[in-house]
């Protein structure tokens, strides 16, 4: 099995700056994709971030300027830098990672999720 462990996130005032770290761990024999997804209250869970094994990254447009995603292939390891940030991306957030593991096939594993909040 795999497993993805979430660390980061809180509370912060608007303008402020936090960092979510993801690290992947178990059966793994290769990482496709990773990345982060949020979903606030009462909306479907949206992308926010996610980068590639060979490091292309993809932003929402909500976030591009203010977010930067990295990733450690070595380490199976993502983060998000997350700066300036807005009340209205207050959400919770889950680490996403598309993972060839013991099954041979390619599957998609989800952190248990982080909240953020951002307060006005």
């Amino acid at each position: 099995q795999v497993q993805l462990v979430e660390s980061g996130g809180g509370l912060v005032q608007a303008g402020g700056s936090l960092r979510l770290s993801c690290a992947a761990s178990g059966s793994i024999f290769s990482i496709n994709a990773m990345g982060w997804y949020r979903q606030a209250p009462g909306k479907q869970r949206e992308s926010v971030a996610l980068i590639s094994s060979g490091g292309t990254t993809n932003y929402a447009d909500s976030v591009k300027e203010r977010f930067t995603i990295f990733r450690d292939n070595i380490a199976n390891t993502v983060s998000l830098q997350m700066n300036s940030l807005k009340p209205e991306d207050t959400a919770a957030y889950y680490c996403y990672a598309r993972v060839l593991g013991r099954s041979v096939k390619w599957d998609d594993y989800w952190g248990q999720g982080t909240q953020v909040t951002v307060s006005s």
